[in-house]
């Protein structure tokens, strides 16, 4: 019954995604296929083979090894402080910094350029996407939103409306690797993992139904700029140092306002409503879908309320909501829903990504903040394309 409701909810995605389709006469059906297949294997190979459970438990003990030596460095810094308890700020963001410094240095020694050029090769051959759209793609698994985009600056001639609309949902439907550490200090590893490589073929999915492109050979060429500017490996560090301890600050900054925010808003509500938060409506909304997602019957309403909470703020707020209502829900649960929140599909990724593209190209800014909310729209199916997916073989 789980796989049937599963194939409906993939059915229903990608229906809603054609009805939103500006071009349906040029989607690439064969490419959908194909990335549908792939994510089959994937979530298959990594869930239901001893192979792939020892490469997701290998990865994860990476992860936790660096957690480590991150650690050392935020403990060094905060001696003297008392550490009793679970300090979000310390025990989490502080980590980014670290995360941020590997990742800098490791595409300062060309090892990430490399293995993101040539996925994005073996993506744009096996889908028959184009190059900087699969570069775009692979790219996002590992930089964050305006990274991802400002990668390929130099390629923005190129793009029509419909190829920027599925650069831009790449970036959206992605995570940084640089806060994937974070990630994984409150959620399963295995699932966070696990939907990465899920959301960079969803995102090329419902975007090239939304979106279809279909260009010229002589047209398809990428020549993208490096992602470090960086003239030494200490240079390099200092770099992903400093850009991890603004985006440490930035997620603070907004987890604050947010969380006050939303806290401000189930006030009024519960007021008017008698006691009724923008949560539990939210769960209300979103059961029937968690519903043909996996989620068990008696979770639907918490985890509708997570998932929507996510939409409206961002994934971290999410995810401190499922990590706290995590001893009470089941295993297949806390699958779907941590894969659904492993993405930046939220409102503020809208300016985020908007302001990026309009630092690079005034006129590409304008378009992309005409279709923000298709852009957002389309992340989030998405995202529950990979939470379903991920449910199928849980």
């Amino acid at each position: 019954m789980s796989i049937i409701l599963g194939i409906i909810a993939i059915v229903l995605v990608m229906g809603i995604a054609y009805l939103l389709s500006n071009d349906r006469k040029n989607i690439n059906y064969k490419g959908l296929i194909v990335m549908l297949i792939a994510q089959v294997i994937t979530t298959a190979f990594m869930f239901m083979t001893p192979i792939g459970e020892a490469i997701i438990n290998f990865i994860s003990k990476i992860f936790n090894q660096l957690i480590e030596f991150g650690t050392a460095g935020v403990t060094f810094i905060i001696r003297g402080i008392d550490m009793s308890g679970d300090v979000f700020f310390f025990n989490v963001l502080l980590l980014i910094i670290f995360f941020s410094t590997l990742l800098s240095v490791l595409t300062y020694l060309k090892i990430l350029p490399i293995i993101i050029k040539y996925l994005g090769w073996g993506i744009s051959k096996i889908t028959g996407l184009p190059k900087v759209e699969s570069f775009n793609a692979v790219n996002s698994m590992f930089f964050g939103q305006s990274e991802a985009i400002l990668a390929i600056k130099s390629q923005f001639h190129h793009l029509t409306q419909n190829r920027l609309y599925i650069v831009s949902a790449s970036a959206m439907g992605s995570v940084s690797a640089s806060i994937v550490g974070a990630y994984i200090q409150m959620l399963p590893a295995q699932y966070v993992l696990v939907a990465i490589p899920l959301n960079m073929f969803s995102a090329l999915i419902i975007a090239s139904i939304i979106a279809p492109v279909r260009i010229k050979a002589e047209d398809d060429a990428v020549d993208v700029q490096d992602v470090s500017e960086a003239k030494s490996l200490f240079e390099a560090m200092g770099n992903g140092a400093l850009d991890g301890g603004k985006i440490a600050l930035i997620v603070a900054a907004m987890l604050i306002a947010f969380i006050a925010s939303l806290e401000l808003v189930n006030w009024v509500f519960a007021a008017i409503f008698a006691g009724t938060t923008l949560q539990d409506i939210l769960g209300y909304v979103l059961a029937p879908l968690a519903y043909l997602m996996g989620v068990a019957p008696g979770e639907l309403l918490q985890s509708g309320s997570i998932m929507g909470t996510k939409i409206i703020t961002n994934e971290f707020v999410a995810m401190l909501q499922l990590e706290e209502a995590m001893s009470s829900l089941s295993e297949k649960t806390i699958g779907v829903v941590t894969v659904f929140l492993t993405s930046f599909a939220n409102f503020s990724s809208i300016g985020i990504i908007a302001g990026t593209v309009q630092g690079v190209d005034s006129e590409k800014g304008k378009i992309v903040s005409r279709f923000g909310l298709k852009l957002l729209a389309g992340a989030t199916l998405a995202s529950i394309l990979s939470a379903t997916m991920a449910g199928l073989f849980l």
